[in-house]
């Protein structure tokens, strides 16, 4: 279970970094630059901590999924992102997916 927790930590600290990208306008600026950096070395950190028990597909497909839904969701809240309907669709197949990928997969156990 904590590898888990550590794979969550790994996807709030990607999703943090990926939404500072557009801030720090090809880091020029600082302050987002800096989150941009220290976000990805936690994202990468943690991932790295989670793939000790957690299989690398699976794991990555987790990361990958969920860190695109949230990042998605923060354009939206945030920067005024517009979500059509298909994209909600595509994010809900997005979702699906995981859920089918950790509840009926047998890959997710060792």
């Amino acid at each position: 279970m904590k590898s888990w927790l550590y794979l969550a930590v790994a996807i709030v600290g990607e999703v943090i970094a990926t939404s500072a990208l557009k801030s720090s306008e090809g880091f020029s600026r600082p302050l987002p630059s800096i989150v941009v950096a220290v976000g990805y070395g936690v994202a990468f950190y943690f991932l790295s901590l989670a793939l000790r028990t957690i299989p690398v597909g699976m794991a990555y497909a987790v990361w990958s999924g969920v860190g695109i839904v949230l990042v998605s969701v923060v354009a939206w809240l945030v920067l005024g992102q517009k979500l059509d309907a298909w994209a909600l669709v595509g994010m809900g197949l997005i979702v699906a997916g995981v859920l089918v990928l950790n509840l009926l997969s047998k890959a997710a156990s060792h």
